[in-house]
Formats: structure tokens, sequence, C-alpha cells
């Protein structure tokens, strides 16, 4: 029997009240002041702000004189995005509105990703610690590093849903689930962006990739996606959402097409969705030569898809000079009009207002706050705590960690003594020779520094070709030319007389992010053959793993006793890595992505959809039924799952009524035990199920989380509050709704070991 639907409302609409509003003091300046601005603009000078050439090599002193310099003057460049250090960027400023004709600042973007100068753990790792306040904190940190070094716009947060591990730009995103990413996007645009986004220490954030960038076709990178409209606004579109919620002033277009149409010219995605459904009124980017791809995705020439792109809704053109080199053509053939010129440009000045450049074209160009604001011991030592917060501990056979201080370790494998690689993809700004190795990182802690010893074990790859493209941007691999054999025989020597063997592998930086797929997600062959070399010691042996995906791990698992993965960790990773090895820090990381036994179950995640034909809970294989032949259809670890030193247990659900009305709502209560012998913290998740839908609803989704410090033998009742805006969801008519009957509510420490309760929504 359907259920009856409830409190149908349209998808997001600006309402009433909201377009009655009185404009506040401070928007009819700044409209006031716009207005006056574009009135004295010709063309030319209108199209100009929508060009964000890159930056090149701009030489301090000789900007006035470069060909960029040039552009400047005449009023043909609104931005330049990847120039670092104040001084060059106050200099280009000092063109900017010294020397053209209206005096126009620009605006300075830069990929500060996951960190400036005091890198953080990659954004799939720092999504694995589950706490906003550090997520925000990142966030912010990057933002004071960067606005003392002129940056006052970042193309960050990315916020792609992703369920493909072979994709490499998952590393850059917050995992496979839309509630935790939409909570992650929001705190990082608090971070960005502050409460007072014209301080001279806040930056403008920008959401990316829009839209469904994180769902390519056979996870290669800039590929086809497509899907259905239910499934964008259920399961992809919520990230997007929460942070234009929360205030992002930037929007940046996808590559990829969605519904037949690049997204970069669909008036669906950037202005029916966008501006007309969730209000955005900020401005939007296209992403590299995005309004140029379009000629390769068979939509036009270069004229056709500028106008495309302008009609649909972009305002600014990241480097193709499409817009630049074609509009003012373009408005003469009327197939564009002045107005859609003119609100372009206007939402490209609104973003400079806000940042207060009009009133201060210098207001990031103070050259003394690089000295005493960039990469400082307090940065680097939260960059430290919030990498060690990030790590999960997969396995811990034997509880073979925490290792002991004084212990004799045998350090091995090719990320063990390779800082380059320590801070992961993305890390513009960074300076890969300062970060701290885990060679480093043990040494700092450990008690007995002596009693380490060290050797390579073998290269990241076999391939030195996958080796050359694995090692780019100054991340070098350290090749090692010499036979497999020989060098494997001195880890395993150096090993002989080991307490225990800390093996540190995995991929290196550049193996994932920006067209950075990979078909083969396995631990190399060439490290496995390590592995089992060190196993045949008899001595026990702790994998530390650097990946920037979830990786097919299924043999290690199998055959190493302690598996600990670090993700990328950022500059302080090697010492965040000693600190939880050591015990310092107890892990407390759960992962945000399903880990596959294989290749071959990929896409993977754990909020799918039941099948006509499901497989029966706890069976490995059934004829006729929903699975394989050769693979069970578990995870090896699922969405959630991350271990600790010390151990939790969950008592049953204690439910505060069984029914709920509309305007109602129900307390869920778990006490949660330390059983162990060690304080540690719990991400506590709670998950509901739809069980009966008018379209079908999937076995899990997760509602809330809640991360908590319980001491040992501590007991700590958890409370979580539901009401009709976590059982809602879109239905075939776009509709957001909540539709009444039988629900299921789960709380535990993952999506797959949890406890559970009913209840019913009324009518």
């Amino acid at each position: 029997m359907k259920k009856i639907s409830i409190l149908i409302s349209a998808v997001v609409a600006v309402s009433i009240m909201q377009l009655k509003a009185q404009p506040l003091p401070d928007e009819i300046r700044m409209n006031q002041f716009i207005k006056e601005l574009m009135a004295k603009m010709t063309l030319e000078e209108k199209i100009g702000q929508l060009n964000l050439p890159g930056a090149g090599d701009i030489t301090t002193g000789q900007t006035a004189s470069s060909d960029i310099g040039k552009k400047i003057i005449e009023g043909s460049v609104g931005g330049l995005f990847n120039i670092s250090s104040v001084a060059k960027i106050r200099g280009v400023q000092q063109v900017a509105v010294e020397k053209s004709r209206l005096k126009i600042p620009l605006i300075f973007g830069m990929d500060v990703i996951h960190g400036y100068k005091s890198v953080f753990p990659i954004p799939l790792g720092l999504s694995c610690s589950w706490d906003m306040n550090l997520i925000e904190q990142s966030a912010r940190i990057a933002a004071q590093e960067a606005s003392a070094d002129g940056i006052c716009w970042t193309f960050s947060p990315m916020v792609d849903i992703s369920r493909d591990p072979r994709w490499g730009r998952i590393a850059e995103g917050s995992g496979e689930d839309p509630y935790l990413g939409s909570e992650i996007a929001k705190a990082m645009v608090r971070g960005y962006q502050g409460k007072d986004l014209s301080a001279n220490n806040t930056i403008m954030a920008c959401v990316k990739h829009y839209a469904l960038y994180g769902a390519p076709d056979a996870g290669r990178d800039y590929n086809t996606v497509d899907m259905s409209h239910q499934r964008m606004y259920n399961e992809y579109f919520p990230p997007y959402k929460g942070a234009i919620d929360a205030g992002s002033g930037s929007v940046m277009a996808s590559f990829n097409e969605v519904d037949g149409i690049p997204a970069t010219a669909s008036k669906w995605l950037m202005t029916e969705v966008l501006r007309n459904q969730w209000g955005f009124n900020g401005f939007i980017v296209t992403d590299y030569t995005g309004i140029n791809e379009m000629i390769d995705h068979g939509m036009g020439d270069l004229k056709t898809v500028s106008a495309l792109a302008l009609k649909a809704g972009i305002d600014m053109d990241m480097v193709g000079e499409g817009f630049l080199t074609t509009l003012k053509q373009s408005l003469a053939e009327g197939k564009i009009t002045m107005d859609q010129i003119d609100a372009a440009c206007r939402r490209i000045l609104e973003a400079k207002y806000k940042l207060g450049l009009f009133e201060d074209p210098y207001r990031y160009c103070d050259l003394k706050r690089p000295a005493t604001e960039v990469y400082t011991d307090a940065n680097r030592m939260q960059a430290r705590k919030t990498a060690a917060h990030s790590f999960v501990l997969l396995k811990n056979e034997g509880n073979i960690l925490p290792l002991k201080k004084n212990a004799r370790i045998a350090l091995v494998g090719p990320l063990a003594d390779n800082r380059l690689n320590m801070c992961g993809t993305w890390t513009v700004a960074g300076d890969f020779e300062k970060a701290i190795s885990v060679k480093d990182g043990i040494g700092m802690v450990t008690a007995k520094p002596e009693l380490i010893t060290y050797a390579k074990g073998s290269n990241i790859v076999a391939d030195s070709a996958l080796e050359a493209r694995i090692g780019m941007f100054g991340k070098a691999t350290g090749w090692d030319s010499r036979p497999a054999e020989i060098v494997i025989a001195e880890a395993v020597k150096a090993s002989q007389n080991a307490d225990v063997i800390v093996a540190v592998m995995g991929e290196a930086a550049e193996s994932s992010g920006e067209s950075s797929s990979m078909s083969d997600i396995e631990l190399p062959e060439n490290q496995r053959n390590l592995l089992k070399a060190l196993l045949k010691t008899g001595k026990p042996v702790v994998m530390v793993l650097f990946a920037g995906r979830p990786m097919a791990i299924k043999w290690e698992h199998e055959n190493v006793p302690a598996i600990l993965n670090v993700w990328f960790g950022g500059s302080e990773a090697g010492a965040a890595v000693a600190d939880v090895l050591f015990g310092d820090v107890v892990p407390s990381g759960k992962l945000t992505t399903t880990f596959p036994q294989n290749i071959g179950q990929v896409p993977l995640y754990y909020n799918h959809k039941n099948t006509g034909r499901p497989l029966p809970e706890g069976q490995w294989f059934t004829k006729f039924r929903s699975n394989y032949l050769d693979v069970s259809n578990e995870a090896l670890y699922p969405f959630g799952y991350g271990l600790s030193y010390t151990g939790f247990t969950y008592s049953d659900l204690v439910l505060s009524s069984k029914t709920m009305k509309p305007d109602g709502k129900i307390d869920i209560t778990v006490r949660v035990t330390n059983t162990g012998n060690f304080d540690g913290e719990e991400v506590v998740q709670l998950y509901i199920r739809d069980m009966v839908g008018t379209t079908t609803r999937p076995v899990k989704e997760l509602k809330d989380f809640t991360k908590v410090l319980i001491k040992k033998g501590e007991t700590r009742n958890i409370t979580f509050t539901i009401d009709i805006e976590d059982l809602k969801f879109y239905n075939y008519d776009l509709q957001h709704v909540a539709e009444a009957g039988d629900f299921k509510v789960f709380v535990g420490g993952n999506s797959r070991d949890v406890k559970s309760a009913d209840f019913v929504l009324t009518e």
C-alpha cells in the first residue's frame, strides 16, 4: 500500500517574503555604487571584468610591461589566479588601480584546497575526522595564511559526491554521503569566509564542481555523467546546496555534461536550480578553459559556445578568453543581450565590493603579514593534530598498536622517508621539502631513535614510465634503479633484530587528484612482494597506508596484522603518524567512503537501494539473486568504519515514542560504553530507512552523527532528535516530501554494525 504524501512543497523556491524584503543599507550602498560605476564603463570594459586569465610568469616590478599588464591597463582583466606572494600581487593590483581608466581592482584567486603553506590532510582524509570544528578551523587557518599572502578567493570547497575510487579527484572531496558532505561543505565555507568577508583575513569560497562531476563513466576524469534528476536532488545536489546555504560567494561550473549538455552551457543548472531554486546571488566562474572545451563536446565554435555559457548564467571565463574575444560580436549579431553582459559584470563587481576591494584595493597586500601569519608553529601544530584525527585504523590484530616508545623498529617502505609525497595532491603553495616524513616523525617521538633501522624496500611502482607520471609537480618518488630483489633484501636485513616492522606503503601523492584516474586500485605488486618478504620474517608487521582513494586491499587485510590508513596527512604528516603509532593520540577517524574487496564491485556505497531480488541478509551467494559468483556483496570496510585502541559497546535503542506526527519529534537514546584501556573518541552515527515509499528508498541514509570523547570505563548517554525534515526526500515529481508509514532507525559506530528500532510517521 502506498503511503500518503504529506508536507508537499516546491523543490526550493524564493519565498514571497524574501522577494518583498527590503534591501539592507549595505546593499543599497553597494547597488548605488555599482550602478554609478557601470554607467561609466564601456562595453569592452564590462566584458573585461568577465575575463580571468592565469597569472603566468609575472615578475615583480615589470607587470605593466607584460602582456597581462597591458590587458589590465586596457580594462580587459577582471582577476588573476594562481599568483602567489603578497609583493607580486600588490604590484599587479597597483597596475589595475593606478593605470587603468576606471581603476577597478582585480580579484586574486588560488587553489587553496587543504591549507596554504601549513598543509592539512587531503579533503578525503579531513572528512574522516568527522569533526566539523577541526574542519572549519583548517579552512580558517588556510584563509588566514592565504590572505596574508595576497589571496582573496579560493577555488574550494570541492564537494562532489563520489562513489568510484578509480576517479582520482575523489581525494579532493568528502566521500560518498550527501548529508556528511553537506555538513563539511558548510564548515569549509564558514572557515574561509568567516563572519565578515570584507575582513582582510577572510577569503571568498568557490564551491565546485557544479554539478555531478564526481560520477563520471568508468571513473575517468572529465568523462560523461548521466543520472536521473531524482538521484541528483537526493544524492548529489545536497553538498552544493549546503555550501550555498552557508553563503559561498562563488560557484565553479564542472567540466562534465548533464542531460546531454555541458554543465558550462546548462541554463537549467546555472539559472533554474542554482539561482531560482536555491537563491544563489554570487557569481559563477568556469573551470579552466571550460568554455573552450565545449567545442570538443560538439556544441559549436568558440563564439557559439561562449554565447551559450553567458546565456546559461556563467559570469566569468577562466583562461579561455572566449568571452573577451567573441561577446562583442555576438551582441552585435543579436545572439546575446546587453542585459546578460550587464548581469555578469554586476556580479563580479559585487564580489569585489563585498571583499572590500573598492574601499581598499590593497586590503590583502600588507607586506608585513606573511612573516607572522604564514606557516607558524601554532598552525603547524594544528595541522598535526588534525592529521592525527583523520587517520583510520583498519585492523589491529593482537593489539600490536600502539607501539612502545622503546621498541626496536624496522621502518621500511617507499613512503617511509619521502617528505615530498606527504602532503598529497593539490598543494599549490606547499613547500614539500619542509614536510615531516614518517622517518622524521618517528625520530621525534620515539624514546630511543637509535633503535630505529630504515630501508626503502621497494619503489612505489615497478613501471618507470608510470613512476614518472605519478612523480609530477615536484613530488618525485625517489626511483631506485637497482634490481627489486636487492632492495627487498635490504629491508629484510634491516628487520632481523627488530621487535616490530612498520611498513610505510601505498600511493604517491599524485597517484590521485586531477587527471589521475586509476583502473587498478590494489596495492602495486612490487609493494605486495615486499610485504610478503617482511611477513616471512615472523616479525609483527604494521602497514601504514598512504592513499588518496579507497583501495582494494583484501590480500593485505587477510595477511597483515595491523593497518593504519593515513591518507596524505599534510605538512606535518610524519609527526602525526608517529603520534598515533605510539599512542599519544588514539585513532578516531572513520571512513567516509566504502572500501571494496576488489575493483569489480565498484561503484560500491552503503546507501544503495534494494533490487527486487536482494541477497538475503547473512548469505554469500544465492542463485537468481543480486550477487556475484566469485565474491560476496559485502564491503571490505564499510562506510563509517574505523577502529580505536579502545573498544565501544552500544546498548539497545530507546525511543521516546513509537509514533511521530508530522509536527512532532522523536528522541533516540543509546548508551555507549568504553570497554577498553584508553580514553577514546567515538563517532556515533544515526541512520534511517524509509521502509515503503512511492519511489524506492535506500537501505540506509545517514541523518545525524556526533563525535564524543568517552573515558575508559565510562558510559555516555547519546541522544539524537529527529523531526519531519529528517524524513523528507525528493519524489518522482521532485517535490520535497515526507510520507507517512513505517521507518527504521539505526545507531552504531559504522553503517554496518548498528542497533535498530522501528517507528511510524502518522498522517
